[in-house]
């Protein structure tokens, strides 16, 4: 029988370990705007009930910070992320759909891209966040210099990596690792820039990602423009 695999952070290392509350709070954030906007377009109550029951596992196993982790909630946390993507995206081409027809009121085509920008800004954060350097347990877990492959190319890194070189594995620099927030800005300037800005794409997934994401942001913002000075005209 296969053993189950459980990564726990040894008590000297969990000052590293990431708090749960910033993932936690931006989901909630999404799907109360989701739980808000007309249910018209997609059936959000199906995408929100499978991004709920999919997320209690995870929180009753980190509740409060990530120190834990098995094969099963591994796969499950990058699933949530995927889920929540592919669930914004048919909610896009739905919208997108509306857009371009006019049979929807132009107030709730306006409440409606509104949802999907801030959506499409929280999923992908979760995506690249779990997908980085084998996501935010390992990167509580494991010392800066035995991560994985980055998928991600930070500002700070590069400072890190210096003082690395120097030996100074006392310095906090050294010892620095991105948490949520900064994929989450990551995610944002993507969507606003179409673009990387501070931070670069290192793999070809993320490179993918983050030019299907760069897409969608520009797809969004035009036809909303579009419709926006129609319906002002």
């Amino acid at each position: 029988m296969a053993t189950k695999r459980t990564r726990a952070i040894p008590a000297e290392m969990s000052r590293r370990a990431e708090a749960r509350w910033p993932a936690f709070a931006s989901l909630i954030v999404m799907l109360v705007l989701y739980a808000l906007t007309p249910a018209e377009f997609v059936p959000r109550l199906v995408l929100i009930g499978i991004a709920v029951l999919m997320f209690i596992p995870l929180v009753v196993l980190n509740p409060h910070r990530l120190t834990r982790e098995t094969s099963w909630s591994r796969w499950l946390s990058i699933s949530l992320g995927l889920v929540l993507v592919a669930g914004n995206l048919v909610d896009m081409g739905s919208l997108i759909f509306d857009l371009v027809s006019g049979s929807t009121l132009g107030y709730l085509i306006l409440l409606t891209a509104l949802q999907v920008w801030v959506a499409n800004i929280v999923a992908f954060a979760i995506v690249y966040w779990e997908m980085d350097r084998g996501g935010p347990v390992s990167r509580g877990t494991q010392p800066r210099g035995k991560l994985g492959r980055p998928d991600f190319k930070f500002v700070q890194d590069d400072d890190a990596d210096s003082v690395t070189e120097i030996r100074n594995q006392s310095s906090e620099i050294a010892d620095w690792r991105p948490g949520f927030i900064d994929y989450l800005y990551l995610s944002l300037t993507n969507m606003t820039a179409f673009s990387p800005t501070d931070t670069m794409p290192l793999s070809s997934r993320a490179k993918m990602l983050m030019g299907l994401q760069s897409v969608c942001g520009f797809i969004l913002l035009a036809l909303v423009i579009a419709r926006s000075v129609n319906i002002l005209a």
